[in-house]
This record gives C-alpha cells, sequence and structure tokens, in this order.
C-alpha cells in the first residue's frame, strides 16, 4: 500500500480490512450497520431482573436460608404479579444482586418500569434495573486477505511498527471478555486459561453452564430463536471473541497468518456472549473473574489482567451492575477498555460505553474520519481504526477468525468493520504501556492515551483526544525502554547497492545501518518472503533529512512506497500471497537533507 499524501510525484520510478445487545438487536451481528442504516433501536427484551437489597436486610446475603429469603422477594413477587409476570430468584451475581427471572421476556420499557415499581415498594431494595443483553459490536462481512493497514498506514493506522521496536506487550495478560475464542494457529500460543461465565444453557449454546472451557463453541442463532421476531433471518456464528483477541496478540514473526498489536501480551477469553447477546449480570461477574475479583462458584483467576476488553454493549445508560463491576476492576489496577458502538449517536446512551472509569473507543476509517457508524460525543476518549468495508472488504480491518458457518470449522482470516474492531486496537495499545511501565493506574493510561494521540486527519466530531498513536503512547507511557532484541541481528549496509542487480542481501529480521552517500543515492536490499508472510520495513532517518521507502516484487514491479517529510518514519507492509518463497526488494531513496557517513545516516527494519 502506498502512502503518498500529496507527493505521488516524488515515486517517479517505472517499477513500475439475550439481553444486551452488543449493540442494539443481534442482527447488528450478523449484517452490521450498511449506508444509511439507523440508530439502534431500544434494547432487546429481557426475562431478568437484577435486584440488589440493602445490605443487612434479611435474606439479602448470599448464603441466607431460602425461607429468609423467600419473604424478601415477596414484594418482588407480587409487583410482578400486579405486571402478569412471575418472579423466581435465578442466582446470586456479584456484589450480593439477586438476578430474577420472569417466566416471559418483556419490552425494555416495561421492565424499567418494573423494576422502577419494585424499588417504589420495597424499602428493602437498594437498586432494581433490567438484565439488558449486550451483543458484539461488530460488522461483520465477507472473507477476504490483505494487509492490516490499520496497523501501518500513515493516513488512518496506528502507528505500530515504530512502537514494537520499544515495546511488545511481554508480560502483560489482556481478558476478552467476548464469545470466547477458537484455538486458531496464529492465536492459540498467546491464550490462558480461561473462563465461560454464561449461566444459561440457552444462551451458552454449548450443552454446559458456567465452566472452565472458554472456547467458542458458535453463536448461530435460529430466526426467531432470540424472542420478539428477532433475530429475523438464521445468523451464522461471528467468531466475534477470536477476531477481537487477534487483533490484540496475534502470533507474530511466526511465517504466517496476521500480526496482534501487543503479540508479547497473553490473552485470557472470558466467555460472556452467546446466542442471542449476553446478560449484564454475567458479564459483570466476568469483569470481577478477570480482574483478579472473587466471584462465587467460580475459582480464583490464577492471570488476573491488567487490561480488559468489553468489544460490547447496549442501548441505554450506565447501569449500576456494570458500572459497580467496572469500579471493582479499576480497584484492582485493571483498565477497562470498551467500544463506543455502531448506531451513529451519542456513546453515552449505550452501556458500558457512557460508564464512568472505561476508556471508550469510536472507529475511524482508513482516511482517519469518524466511520460512518461510530457513536461519538464526550464520553469517547479516543478513535482507533475500526474500518469501512462500503467500498470493499480491505478497507475493513483483519484478523483471526474461523470458516465455519455455524459450529467451529478450519482456521480462517477475515475482515470486520466496527466499533468492536477499534477497541482491541486501543486495549492493545495499553498493553504495549503496561509493559514498558507498569507502576501506571488505569487513569494514568487514560490521559497518556489521550495526550499522545494525533490529530484527526479527517472529520470526526466527537471522536474524542484524537486516533491512538502507539509509538508516541509507549513514549509517553515512561519507564525503561527495553534493550533491542538479542535474537535481531544489526546488518551493515554494504556498498555498492544502489542498483537493483546490485541489492545487498539481508536476512529477516534485521537492522540495517546505512548512509545515503549523495543526492542521488539509492540502497537496495533484497529478502526472502515465505508464502503467506508479511514483510514490514521501517526506515527511520536522520531528524534533518527526508529519505523515502519503496517495495518492489520480484517482476521489479513496486508494490509499497511511503514518502514522508523530513525526519519522518517510514513503513510499509506487503503480505505475500504467494503458494512460493518471493524475493522482494527493499530501496531507499535519498530525497533531501545530509548526506555521508555521519549527516546521511538512516536505519532500517526489515522484519
Amino acid at each position: 500500500m502506498s502512502s503518498m499524501s500529496g507527493r505521488a510525484v516524488r515515486q517517479g520510478f517505472a517499477w513500475g480490512a439475550l439481553a444486551l445487545s452488543l449493540f442494539g438487536s443481534h442482527a447488528v451481528l450478523a449484517g452490521g450497520p450498511t449506508a444509511g442504516t439507523a440508530a439502534a433501536a431500544d434494547p432487546a427484551p429481557t426475562d431478568r431482573l437484577i435486584v440488589k437489597y440493602r445490605d443487612g436486610a434479611p435474606g439479602a446475603a448470599r448464603g441466607a436460608a431460602a425461607a429468609l429469603q423467600g419473604d424478601l422477594h415477596r414484594v418482588a413477587r407480587d409487583v410482578g404479579l400486579r405486571r402478569g409476570v412471575q418472579m423466581s430468584l435465578l442466582r446470586h451475581g456479584a456484589f450480593d444482586v439477586h438476578v430474577m427471572r420472569m417466566d416471559r421476556r418483556l419490552a425494555h420499557a416495561e421492565a424499567q418500569a418494573l423494576a422502577q415499581e419494585l424499588m417504589a415498594s420495597d424499602p428493602e431494595v437498594a437498586y432494581a434495573e433490567p438484565d439488558r443483553i449486550l451483543h458484539p459490536q461488530l460488522a461483520p462481512n465477507d472473507t477476504q486477505y490483505g494487509q492490516q493497514w490499520h496497523y501501518h498506514e500513515a493516513t488512518g493506522g496506528l502507528n505500530l511498527p515504530a512502537a514494537w521496536d520499544k515495546s511488545t506487550g511481554t508480560g502483560v495478560v489482556v481478558a476478552v471478555l467476548d464469545t470466547g475464542y477458537r484455538p486458531h494457529a496464529d492465536l492459540a500460543p498467546n491464550i490462558l486459561p480461561g473462563w465461560d461465565v454464561i449461566a444459561d444453557t440457552f444462551v451458552a449454546a454449548d450443552g454446559t453452564a458456567r465452566d472452565n472451557d472458554a472456547k467458542d463453541p458458535g453463536d448461530f442463532t435460529a430466526a426467531g430463536a432470540c424472542g420478539g421476531g428477532q433475530p429475523a433471518q438464521d445468523e451464522t456464528s461471528s467468531w466475534h471473541g477470536t477476531h477481537v483477541a487477534g487483533t490484540i496478540a496475534a502470533v507474530t514473526h511466526n511465517g504466517s497468518g496476521v500480526a496482534g498489536v501487543a503479540f508479547g501480551a497473553k490473552v485470557v477469553p472470558v466467555r460472556v456472549l452467546g446466542r442471542c447477546g449476553g446478560y449484564t449480570s454475567d458479564i459483570a461477574d466476568g469483569i470481577v473473574w478477570a480482574s483478579g475479583g472473587s466471584v462465587a462458584g467460580l475459582p480464583a483467576n490464577a492471570n488476573p489482567a491488567r487490561v480488559l476488553n468489553l468489544s460490547l454493549g447496549g442501548r441505554g445508560a450506565c447501569d449500576v451492575t456494570s458500572q459497580n463491576a467496572i469500579n471493582s476492576a479499576r480497584s484492582r489496577g485493571s483498565v477497562v477498555v470498551v467500544s463506543a458502538g455502531n448506531s451513529n449517536a451519542d456513546a453515552a446512551n449505550f452501556s458500558p460505553a457512557g460508564c464512568s472509569g472505561v476508556i471508550t473507543v469510536a472507529a475511524t476509517n482508513r482516511s482517519g474520519g469518524r466511520a460512518y457508524y461510530s457513536n461519538f460525543g464526550a464520553k469517547v476518549a479516543v478513535a482507533a481504526p475500526g474500518g469501512d468495508m462500503r467500498a470493499g472488504a480491505a478497507n475493513g480491518i483483519l484478523s483471526t477468525l474461523n470458516a465455519g458457518a455455524t459450529t467451529p470449522g478450519a482456521d480462517s482470516t477475515a475482515w470486520y468493520q466496527g466499533t468492536s474492531m477499534a477497541a482491541p486496537h486501543v486495549a492493545g495499545v495499553a498493553a504495549l504501556m503496561l509493559a514498558r511501565n507498569p507502576a501506571l493506574s488505569p487513569d494514568d493510561v487514560a490521559a497518556r492515551l489521550k495526550s499522545s494521540a494525533r490529530p484527526f486527519p479527517a472529520a470526526c466530531s466527537g471522536c474524542g483526544a484524537g486516533i491512538v498513536n502507539a509509538s508516541a503512547a509507549v513514549d509517553a507511557a515512561g519507564g525503561t525502554a527495553p534493550p533491542p532484541p538479542s535474537s535481531i541481528p544489526t546488518v551493515v549496509e554494504v556498498e555498492p547497492n544502489n542498483s537493483p542487480s546490485g541489492a545487498q542481501s539481508v536476512v529477516r529480521p534485521a537492522n540495517v545501518e546505512g548512509a545515503m552517500g549523495g543526492t542521488t543515492d539509492s540502497d537496495y536490499f533484497r529478502v526472502s518472503v515465505g508464502a503467506g508472510q508479511v514483510l514490514t520495513a521501517t526506515l527511520t532517518p536522520n531528524p534533518a533529512s527526508d529519505y523515502d521507502l519503496y517495495v518492489y516484487n520480484g517482476a521489479g514491479t513496486l508494490v509499497a512506497s511511503s514518502i514522508k517529510g523530513t525526519g519522518a518514519v517510514d513503513s510499509v507492509s506487503v503480505t505475500h500471497s504467494g503458494a512460493a518463497t518471493a524475493t522482494y526488494t527493499v530501496r531507499v531513496r535519498y530525497y533531501s537533507g545530509g548526506t555521508g557517513a555521519t549527516s546521511g545516516r538512516y536505519t532500517l527494519a526489515i522484519r
């Protein structure tokens, strides 16, 4: 891909992406927002109510005698009967909330009215609220392979290559609260033991309730299965959690597949979403457990997460249950990153995007402007690439996936779009920051992400402080920079290498130390790239000079270029889609500035 920014003339040579909806109805999961899609409808109907009784109320505590609990719930049952529903205790949740099940689903407004009536009728109730169903924040589309522009392109990308020389996220644990994961070959080595916290077997769709298997069995949903006529038609499995986890920590430099933002980090998968979405009460328990808190019936998390990614949400302001869970996670030092939502509306009217203490992420397109579907507003902290595939799938976000339409199939990769895809970019950058400086608090991470963000290159009103700049964020984290990896050798440029036929051979990965000998100089480097591998080249000139970067395939055709200004870092990535190893040529060309062994120095990182 070329990042020419108006300087194409300089190229000159002919070498030539059931309860709370993770935003709206479950239909968003299957088809995603399309051009002209209206804002999501009201939250999906729910058959559950979350009731928090006042501390000390007889029967309120977990483990209280059944008779005391029965007396405590008498008012709730009476209020329910007045509205034509029968209520019974389903289970206790985090913070000793009582999750009450109704014998039928109520529209959100009706469930909200029931909760308010209960609070007015029973002085022992501290608060009551509908147990909303959330859904993943994605807009999936057909599978298509290509480059991960969202990492490296100057206009809309995350500026990751420069960050990777300073941090890869090693030692940081990121929890992905989502649909679970598939043991994709390009992801599995970075997966730690997780948990399936879905308590309802219909939602879980794996034959069991809560257990220690966080693998995603698929969230295929038959038409009408979620109630209220939703979904309108059969929906294939999304493998949403696998896509999100791959963006955060796909295995990198392994000769195949895609790269992850923080590929040195590890992922704890927490399965909170299944068929028809996921209940707020389960998600809250997942937040507490993932961050190292205690949840009744679950063992302690052996790998508490410093970063939690929630690419999910539903319409309605932040509820008490979610806010309490977030506060609990933050008290243990966990950074909570959430997607803003895909309804082209104010994020304040969605949960958990509108909660306090979270880093709410809007989505940008390849041009660096607000994606047409992205929520916005004062609650948004920063923005990150989420893609816009209306003009082509390659403008979406590429990550790990599964090819199964209903149940698991073969490993695959695919382009998705949505704020679900933007949030894991930021969660990954937070991991890079914490690896560099583990002493950062959640508020420190948020403040430094915002202060280091770069200005929007296109219109993005209500998108927060800017587009996250991974390299600048790592610098802003402070701490001690790690030494250069000993496994990446330094190669000294050897002349003459100023023609394609005289290109100097370099074995990847390598850091090339070179110099521009004169104003007409070009340095060529020949590298081998295996089938399916990604070639990344990053050129760092001396501060007073402007040198340009080009990549050519074996036929001499220009396949990528970057031509930024004086002192700027140029970076390109090329995916070799051929079936056999091929030779590529990386070229550094003088444009302006210094020359010679001292004034003409540059570094070329080839990965």
